[in-house]
């Protein structure tokens, strides 16, 4: 039997150190990465989405980035489609594939694949929208609770967009989410490493969100996005416009909120999503962690690397 080449998967939480370290990883090894992260897919957003720049990616091969205008809409099923062509195509070249990202419904989709959901009621949507508008998005959180426990156990009370996909779901099909998206054996033709970064002091963490978040805002998030809206016929509701960052600066350029308010916003809602991300990595099995927080982390995730690259594949006779 023919062993299966490598793969590592590089995850962790927002701001945790993944960029950095999968760089290092490049230079001791020949790899390739692959984004796994549902905003860089968009041409055009990339200082809200901590794009690698043009010099990074001219150094090392980036998949996975750039694929689709802000406009359009791009899903986790695509995802998996296209990070196992980007696979092949990497092995096929005598390289390893560093999957390296934070949007962990797209690792599920890869490793685990994903039950077919009900397709969007637009009818339904509209009807949840405006019982979210009298009664408040935590009222139909607490009835998600009710419908889909495991799924509302992972998502804040005010998630409005997760919390309207998952009770869409209940309604339209009869059954729990979290159901539907049981665990399932998929094969993706490699041996896995899977790497987790996850912080042992969360307020580090914390604060290195806020320092990232205001950053973006002095490298022109705002800017970015008015351009954006200059080129595109965007609106609010679009997922790209949908992404942490985007949907506050949009508030912003709306003369809703001003710049303080955009600030903390920001960074609250970073801390969100790192916390969503942080539910997800913990309910994974077969991750080995690391603390982001370590100084030598690069150096102790390269040790790890090393080994795995190194170990036979067990599948083989």
């Amino acid at each position: 039997m023919k062993s299966a080449p490598p793969a590592v998967f590089l995850l962790g939480p927002t701001a945790s150190g993944k960029s950095a370290v999968a760089l290092s990883l490049a230079e001791r090894f020949p790899v390739e990465i692959v984004s796994v992260d549902s905003a860089q897919v968009y041409r055009g957003m990339d200082i809200g989405t901590a794009k690698p720049d043009r010099a990074t990616q001219s150094r090392v091969p980036h998949h996975l980035i750039d694929l689709i205008d802000p406009v359009e809409s791009y899903s986790a099923a695509r995802f998996a489609r296209e990070a196992r062509s980007a696979m092949a195509g990497i092995t096929a070249r005598g390289r390893i594939p560093l999957l390296a990202g934070g949007t962990m419904l797209y690792v599920k989709a890869l490793t685990e694949g994903l039950s077919a959901l009900p397709d969007a009621r637009p009818e339904l949507r509209r009807e949840l929208e405006a019982r979210a508008a009298t009664e408040g998005w935590p009222a139909l959180h607490a009835e998600l609770a009710r419908r889909d426990p495991a799924t509302a156990a992972r998502l804040e009370p005010g998630d409005s967009q997760r919390i309207q996909r998952a009770l869409e779901v209940c309604i339209a099909s009869g059954v729990p989410m979290s159901s539907l998206l049981a665990r399932q054996a998929v094969d993706i033709g490699h041996r896995v490493l899977m790497v987790s970064l996850e912080p042992s002091d969360r307020s580090i963490l914390h604060e290195r969100i806020a320092t990232r978040f205001r950053r973006m805002l002095e490298e022109g998030l705002v800017e970015e996005l008015r351009g954006l809206r200059g080129r595109f016929e965007l609106a609010a509701t679009m997922p790209s416009m949908r992404a942490v960052g985007y949907r506050q600066a949009w508030e912003l350029l709306d003369g809703a909120i001003d710049a303080p308010a955009l600030e903390a916003r920001g960074i609250a809602a970073t801390r969100q999503l790192a916390k969503r991300q942080l539910t997800w990595l913990r309910s994974m099995g077969a991750v080995e962690r690391f603390d982001c927080l370590r100084e030598d982390l690069a150096q102790a995730v390269a040790a790890r690397v090393e080994r795995f690259v190194s170990e036979p594949d067990q599948s083989s006779p």
